[in-house]
């Protein structure tokens, strides 16, 4: 009786085996199929800003190229005036500066009293050599010679005047810059004398302080009149 009992349960093979089904959200599946990616603790996010990106429309294609080209001129205008500068040197180096015997007087210092401000081609195109010194301070005659301009209002100098000379037979002339109105005491055509008074110290023209702008010109070559004077003046 017990047998027949036992032989009515039956049992399929794989029952035992078989695990039971789980159900997966989309999430959980994405999950699974995702790769894992790790982050060193070092690297950064890149900022981004407008300098990051560049030029995309018509616009900014032409202001960029329009830059380039501004840039590009302004180098180019850079090295002009470098090489004419370069060019000038050489050519006053090459002038002899000497023209008469130390200590003669035939050249004299413009100024008594001074402190040496700006020289020959400061910045570029200084011709000339700047003579600091109080406003009103007497400005002498360089050498003798004849004055060829006098005038209240010479361009950039200001009130200025123009000597010439003739100096160890060569043509040199002399120019006094931004001197104080009203301080000229020569006129043009007129006769000077070596270390006479021809006005005074101003800061007329192109000029932000009291000073002489002094140059020299040696048959119409520009010099350095600051080293002509050491050379010359007694």
């Amino acid at each position: 009786m017990v047998a027949g009992l036992v032989a009515t349960v039956a049992i399929p093979a794989y029952a035992a085996t078989m695990p039971a089904a789980e159900t997966m959200t989309l999430q959980q599946m994405s999950a699974a199929d995702n790769q894992s990616l790790v982050v060193a603790s070092d690297a950064t996010a890149e900022t981004l800003d407008r300098s990051s990106y560049s030029a995309t429309t018509a616009d900014e294609i032409k202001k960029k190229k329009d830059e380039e080209a501004a840039a590009a001129a302004a180098a180019a205008a850079a090295e002009r005036a470098r090489q004419a500068a370069s060019t000038a040197s050489t050519s006053v180096s090459s002038v002899d500066l000497t023209m008469t015997a130390p200590g003669s007087g035939e050249v004299r210092w413009p100024l008594t009293s001074y402190i040496l401000g700006r020289g020959l081609w400061d910045s570029g195109y200084h011709q000339g050599v700047d003579l600091l010194a109080p406003g009103g301070q007497p400005i002498f005659a360089a050498a003798a010679g004849v004055v060829s301009i006098s005038q209240e209002s010479y361009g950039g100098y200001g009130v200025a005047i123009v000597l010439e000379h003739v100096i160890n037979g060569q043509k040199v002339s002399t120019t006094y810059g931004h001197m104080t109105y009203g301080s000229r005491v020569v006129q043009a055509g007129q006769t000077v004398a070596a270390g006479q008074l021809i006005g005074l110290v101003g800061s007329t023209g192109s000029s932000t302080a009291n000073h002489l702008h002094f140059e020299v010109h040696i048959n119409n070559s520009v010099v350095d009149p600051y080293a002509w004077l050491q050379q010359n003046a007694g």
